[in-house]
């Protein structure tokens, strides 16, 4: 088999096998760049609802917390303190409440899991480890492998020689300015 055939088969067949980690590192380290402008992980739920709570914090109970918090759907009060005299804070199985005695009303917080992006931004953390540090490792020296093939697929004007070296320059250039600008 020929040096050039060779390499075609193996950046069509490691881009072929890798395809699903290609997908699962590009968009969840577009998400995780971006976690600044919203959670990648996490969902909020944020409303202010009126409540009808005693002032007189001595009758304030567990029972009577999950009562009134249940009409907003919460199922479990797992604790609560006063950080001062008018307000309560209320620790709720998915969030939290913060309520203000005086005013009887709460600010009530909600955190969700995003379904999937949770963990696949879990897995381009290697939060897994295990085999999955091995799989994640095999997956780079694939890409290593896609992108050196793929320098030598194409032959002439257009290939590594010319036109070529000209984009793999100008492609490297930014990390390597990154480097003395940011580190």
């Amino acid at each position: 088999m020929k040096l050039s055939k060779l390499l075609r088969v193996i950046h069509r067949d490691f881009s072929y096998f890798f395809t699903g980690m290609i997908l699962l590192y590009s968009i969840t380290g577009i998400l995780l760049n971006h976690a600044r402008d919203w959670n990648p992980y996490y969902s909020l739920d944020v409303k202010t609802v009126k409540v009808e709570l005693p002032t007189d914090t001595n009758r304030i109970n567990d029972n009577l917390l999950l009562k009134t918090f249940k009409v907003f759907g919460e199922t479990e009060i797992r604790s609560y303190y006063y950080p001062d005299s008018s307000t309560l804070k209320v620790f709720l199985k998915n969030g939290t409440a913060t309520v203000n005695l005086h005013e009887q009303t709460a600010l009530i917080e909600n955190s969700y899991r995003r379904p999937i992006l949770y963990q696949l931004n879990l897995m381009h953390k290697n939060r897994p480890k295990a085999w999955w540090t091995w799989f994640s490792d095999i997956f780079a020296i694939g890409l290593i492998t896609i992108t050196l093939t793929g320098l030598f697929l194409i032959k002439g004007k257009n290939g590594i020689t010319r036109r070529g070296a000209i984009l793999v320059a100008a492609g490297l250039i930014l990390p390597i300015l990154a480097i003395f600008l940011f580190f």
